[in-house]
């Protein structure tokens, strides 16, 4: 095969359709926007959400509860994550995005004691709840809040 004679897959090339170019193109008259209405004038386009002057559904559902725009996200992970690193390294948030652990430290990372450590450690995470503390001190490692 050689690259004059590559094409591309059947139907992947579809010709564009030019409207208003006569009858006998299919697509001639009114061009596709059938007769007169909103849609069929020109800057005739609604905005998303917009139910012709009906209250519409985003105004209509009850909203309850508060969104703290400056609320923190903490990423949580459990004490047996950290059985993925060798034998007294040091683990930071970036080694956890590395090994695939963590995909985004966003705000911080907390480590919750869920599961068993049994690798001595240096751990340096945003937070730590009481019982990853004592497994990983229990296990021999440092727990330090960065």
């Amino acid at each position: 095969m050689n690259l004059h004679e590559l094409s591309p897959a059947e139907g992947a090339k579809k010709s564009s359709k030019r409207i208003g170019r006569g009858h006998g193109s299919g697509w001639g008259k009114t061009a596709g926007k059938g007769h007169k209405g909103q849609k069929a004038r020109s800057g005739g386009s609604i905005r998303p959400g917009f139910e012709g002057g009906q209250m519409p559904l985003q105004r209509r559902v009850p909203k309850r509860g508060f969104n703290n725009i400056f609320a923190k996200t903490i990423v949580a992970i459990n004490v047996s994550a950290l059985n993925a690193f060798e034998d007294g390294v040091e683990v930071t948030a970036q080694a956890l995005i590395e090994k695939g652990i963590v995909k985004n430290a966003c705000d911080g990372i907390k480590v919750l004691g869920n599961g068993t450590l049994t690798k001595k450690l240096t751990v340096k995470v945003a937070a730590f709840s009481e019982s990853a503390k004592q497994k990983i001190e229990a296990a021999g490692g440092k727990a330090e809040v960065v």
